[in-house]
């Protein structure tokens, strides 16, 4: 990554907010973190966007939507971070987060949690190809109207953050509290992309 970021000696504002949560987690500032820092403005209107979007559809269908969609647009970061994320909200065990990645099929989700990682998938890979049919199905299995619009906001929304990080090539940080195992599984996802793409 060449873009400058803000040095944790001079942040200020919502730049020192963005740091001091990453110091007081783990130590030190993930690199995701510092590029965003760069316009602390927009990452604090992403973060109203995420608090604005998870009541209606609870953590779990939120955090199902964003792995979703970062499996499919290959985002380390954004598994890492939200696998994380899952494991610590207790939505799922190592076993189950692992196969869900790899997998979502083979990891004993029930149908309405199959229909969102399922959604938030093609709409990261094929979104243009979308009809109504794709919203009948999460209807089909219990969303409301309001409910079906935030699980599309949430992986559109998972699209622009990880999609930003690739393209200014932020590095990927080890993320702690991860088994090896874990981590080897959520980083194969982005592996597997840049292999299709050729890069």
């Amino acid at each position: 990554m060449i873009v400058s970021t803000p040095e944790i000696d001079d942040a200020t504002g919502h730049v020192a907010v963005m740091y001091d949560g990453d110091l007081r987690g783990d130590g030190f500032v993930f690199a995701h973190t510092r590029a965003m820092a760069v316009n602390p403005e927009a990452h604090h209107a992403f973060e109203d966007l995420i608090h604005a979007i998870v009541p209606s559809i609870g953590l779990r269908t939120y955090e199902l939507a964003t792995l979703g969609a970062a499996r499919a647009v290959g985002s380390e970061h954004c598994l890492l971070a939200h696998g994380r994320k899952s494991l610590r909200a207790g939505l799922f065990d190592e076993d189950q987060l692992a196969r869900l990645v790899r997998d979502h099929a083979d990891a004993d989700l029930d149908e309405a949690d199959l229909a969102v990682v399922a959604y938030a998938e093609k709409l990261s890979t094929d979104a243009a190809s979308m009809t109504d049919a794709d919203t009948l199905r999460l209807r089909a299995v219990g969303f409301s109207d309001r409910q079906i619009v935030d699980i599309t906001l949430a992986a559109a929304a998972r699209n622009y953050f990880s999609r930003a990080l690739q393209a200014l090539a932020v590095p990927v940080d080890d993320v702690p509290g991860l088994s090896p195992t874990l981590t080897a599984a959520l980083r194969a996802p982005g592996a597997a992309a840049r292999d299709v793409s050729g890069g």
